[in-house]
Formats: structure tokens, C-alpha cells, sequence
């Protein structure tokens, strides 16, 4: 299908302005200069119970003026106003459904494997495309199918305000799996940020898609699985994806997310069989170091108990014993962390 024109949608909620409310991305002719079709777009959106961000995100993908983008809307039985939001634009999605499902991961595979596109990515549902992503990149980048592209990303904030402007600096699977000295590097972080990539399709399905039991890091060990299908990654220096970060995401719980990042490199590590011994022995140091030192330096931030050197089988007793007396006197959870 032909993306929307702005004066198509439906009303825009009132005190909302700029993208993707009041503008729109300048659109592309309908047919390439050689007469042929656009290469076809797959994007997928998984949504649970995101109703308050929803909205924003399906206009951001709408309004791309890209001639033949293809759009799946996978809801996991919502129980908010997301229905009442896809509803709204189900005249302009391919495919969009409402049903309890195996998670996120889940969904995005169902939406790329029942999609067409010779390019696919996915939007979660905080999440946004940049104005002009998809034009810009087919007018000035063009696609290779072995090709996976990475452009810019902007961090927003939970209001959709920019916070900063990210690139990452991943281009072969040792860059990746090098978390303390690249992907999470103190001075420039190297990460690839999910919403500003736009992948083969059919290379994403050949390597399986998403792993639907890893829920932290699933797009980490995609990349992973991207590299050892023989992929090349390319960076655009487009501005292609918004990232917003607020409270409710699964990102704010680090402990989590490193414990799966650290477990997730150490497997792709072990199938990586262009590496030497040496280098992988080296890999696997460095990432048990990290965990190590990543453990530490959160244990310190939990209190200031912590912060003064005392032991887990110390603190954790008087931290118990504190609750149970804060609770007793009924004092605010604001004042229980020690």
C-alpha cells in the first residue's frame, strides 16, 4: 500500500503538534525513475497495554510518504484504549489483530514471517520512526539484500522531547560481542539502537527471527544471529529511529538485562568458529570480568549500607528486619531504602 497523506488521517488529539501529529514526511514518487516498483517495506509494531504512546507511534510509520510499505499492528489482547487507537487506522494497515500471544518477540515473528517486504524492521509501541527515515533512505542509500542498515537514532524522553542523538560503531560480530570495550564502552557507547534498523526480510526469517525466550536482549542476539548469516552491516548517518525512555520499559531493569546481555554474548562467543582460541578465550575473560565488575558497582548503588562495603548476608538481615518495622509503623516506602 501507498502511506497516507496527512490530511487523511483521522483528527489529531488536541495540544499535539510537530511529528507525527501535525506534519508529515515529504513523500516519494510512486514509482522508481526506471518505472519500477519501490522495494517493499515491512514494519511491525507488537503492542501490549501501550495506549498512552500508541497513537504516536502508528502516525510515525504511517506518515513515511513511501509508496509501498507494508504495516502489521500485532496487539497481545490489550485491555487500555489501544483497540480503540488501532481501530482508528485500521483503514491504512495491512494486517492488525488483538489476542493473547507469546510475548514480543513472538509477535514481531508472526508480522515477518507473514509479511512480504524485501526490507522489514519493527516499532515497538513507544517507539517512532524519524520524519523522512524511509524516504531519505531509499533516495540516498538504496538496498542490498545482504546489507543490514543502521542509522541514527534520537532519545526522547517519555513527553517526546529530545534528549540526544546516538550512532552506533558495531561492524563485525567481535565488535559486538566486545560489551565492555564497545557495545557498552564508558566513552562512546558502540550499540546498535533497534529502532533505527532496517533489515533483509527473508535473511531475518532464514536465521529464525527473534529468540521468543529471551525477553532483554532479543535484539542483541538477532544481530548476533544477523553476523553469522553473513551479513554486513552499513551505518547511514540518517536519522531513522526515536527510542523514547521512560520508567515502565524493560530497559530500566539493568541487573536483568546484563545478567541476559553477558549470557547471550557468551553463547554467541562459543558459535563464533572465526575466531581463534586465543581471541575467544580473551572474549569470554573479559565478559565474566564485566559481570564481576557490573555486579559490584550495582550492589553499591542499592543503599547506603551497600555503599559502605558490608557483606549481602549482612545487609540483606538488617534490610528485612528495617522493613518489617517500617512497615509496622507504617512509614512511606520513600524512606525505607537504606
Amino acid at each position: 500500500m501507498r502511506c497516507p497523506r496527512l490530511n487523511e488521517l483521522s483528527g489529531v488529539p488536541e495540544g499535539k503538534r510537530g511529528w507525527p501529529w501535525t506534519e508529515e514526511s515529504t513523500p516519494l514518487p510512486s514509482c522508481m525513475a526506471d518505472g519500477k516498483e519501490w522495494p517493499r517495506i515491512t514494519i511491525v509494531t507488537p503492542s501490549f497495554n501501550q495506549g498512552q504512546f500508541l497513537e504516536e507511534t502508528i502516525r510515525s510509520v504511517l506518515l513515511q510518504g513511501y509508496p509501498n510499505l507494508e504495516y502489521f499492528v500485532l496487539d497481545g489482547g490489550s485491555k487500555d484504549n489501544s483497540i480503540e487507537i488501532i481501530k482508528k487506522y485500521s483503514p491504512w494497515l495491512s494486517y492488525w489483530v488483538s489476542e493473547p500471544d507469546g510475548g514480543q518477540s513472538e509477535a514481531i515473528n508472526r508480522g515477518l514471517t507473514g509479511g512480504s517486504g524485501e526490507f522489514a524492521t519493527w516499532i515497538n509501541s513507544d517507539d517512532l520512526l524519524s520524519k523522512n527515515a524511509l524516504t531519505t533512505h531509499a533516495s540516498y542509500v538504496g538496498f542490498d539484500s545482504k546489507t543490514v542498515y543502521v542509522g541514527n537514532c534520537t532519545y526522547i524522553d517519555q513527553a517526546g522531547q529530545q534528549t540526544s542523538v546516538h550512532r552506533g560503531r558495531i561492524f563485525s560480530l567481535e565488535d559486538l560481542l566486545r560489551i565492555s570495550t564497545v557495545w557498552r564502552a564508558a566513552e562512546s557507547r558502540g550499540h546498535i539502537d533497534q529502532p533505527a534498523v532496517l533489515f533483509p526480510r527473508v535473511l531475518a526469517c532464514s536465521v529464525g527471527g527473534l529468540n521468543i525466550f529471551n525477553h532483554y536482549t532479543m535484539d542483541y542476539e538477532f544481530w548476533g544471529e544477523l553476523f553469522l548469516g553473513g551479513a554486513r552491516f552499513q551505518y547511514t548517518n540518517i536519522s531513522f529511529g526515536m527510542f523514547r525512555e521512560h520508567c515502565a520499559q524493560k530497559t530500566h531493569d539493568m541487573l536483568r538485562q546484563t545478567q541476559s546481555l553477558l549470557e547471550t554474548a557468551t553463547e554467541l562467543t562459543k558459535r563464533a568458529g572465526f575466531l581463534s582460541d586465543q581471541s575467544r578465550n580473551e572474549i569470554l575473560a573479559d565478559l565474566d570480568a564485566y559481570g564481576v565488575a557490573f555486579r559490584k558497582a550495582y550492589w553499591k548503588g542499592t543503599g547506603r549500607l551497600a555503599r559502605m562495603g558490608l557483606p549481602r548476608f549482612i545487609v540483606t538481615p538488617v534490610r528485612n528486619l528495617r522493613l518489617l518495622l517500617h512497615r509496622a509503623l507504617k512509614v512511606p516506602e520513600s524512606q525505607q531504602a537504606k
